[in-house]
């Protein structure tokens, strides 16, 4: 690979220094792609879902642990399993939403994957 050592370098006029560097008036770095505003709501009604099917599922391996329901041990640690699985995407994933609902700083609609 070739080197260029001869190449003669000379320091940006005031200028083109503050247009290289970007201004904060500047258009070309105040752009925000529409993309940041739309609303998933396919991937919102999915985190939903898992939110409560988690959530029942939980509740039902509880109440099976405790005797208020009829079933077996083994049952409690399947729908536990199941229930943790599904859970916690879906809480994450609501938290996100509601978050960039509610307009809190770092959150946005575009943090949560599109399906």
């Amino acid at each position: 690979m070739a080197t260029r050592r001869h190449v003669q370098y000379s320091p940006l006029s005031g200028k083109e220094e503050r247009d290289y560097n970007g201004s904060e008036d500047d258009p070309r770095f105040a752009y925000t792609p529409k993309s940041f505003d739309r609303v998933p709501w396919k991937s919102i009604a999915l985190a939903l879902f898992l939110l409560f099917l988690g959530s029942s599922l939980l509740f039902l391996s509880f109440f099976i642990f405790t005797g208020h329901m009829g079933g077996d041990r083994s049952q409690v640690y399947g729908l536990l399993g199941l229930g943790i699985l599904a859970f916690l995407p879906g809480f994450y994933e609501t938290r996100i939403a509601y978050y960039a609902w509610r307009g809190a700083q770092g959150y946005r609609f575009a943090s949560i994957p599109r399906y």
